[in-house]
């Protein structure tokens, strides 16, 4: 089985559609076998299941995903993980033992912000934490 993690320097990304790495483990017998960092810059967010069922994953770990995005995942079978933070690695074998915490209902919402989060204070490039531009 082949799992995906939205991949940040060794930690889970927090926003499925602006990520640019993707950490792809190749897993056999409930362990990891391999793993390796694939690059999805200049995906999109309309691309990113395309470009994961390339890869031939069939699970995602996040943190934040929005509600095309999860329809997409859905219509190509993918097992999703959402709400997930901390550690990649951890996360995936976590998963595998059974004892992974995640919340099914986490969404990103482009125009849902937080108190005190101004979209505003954002730089291009940065992540927005949901907050719709680049």
């Amino acid at each position: 089985m082949k799992i995906a993690v939205t991949y940040d320097n060794g930690q889970v990304f927090q926003h499925f559609g602006h990520c640019e790495n993707f950490k792809i483990y190749e897993t056999k017998d409930k362990k990891i076998v391999s793993s390796e960092v694939v690059s999805a810059a200049g995906s999109g967010h309309g691309a990113l299941a395309g470009f994961l069922q390339n890869h031939h994953v069939q699970a995602l770990i996040c943190g934040g995903i929005g509600g095309g995005a999860r329809v997409a995942l859905a219509d190509i079978g993918m097992e999703l993980y959402p709400g997930v933070t901390g550690d990649a690695d951890a996360s995936v074998e976590a998963l595998l033992e059974g004892t992974l915490a995640y919340n099914p209902d986490t969404m990103c919402s482009h125009h849902h912000h937080a108190e005190g989060h101004d979209c505003g204070s954002h730089s291009c490039g940065e992540d927005k934490h949901g907050c719709a531009g680049n």
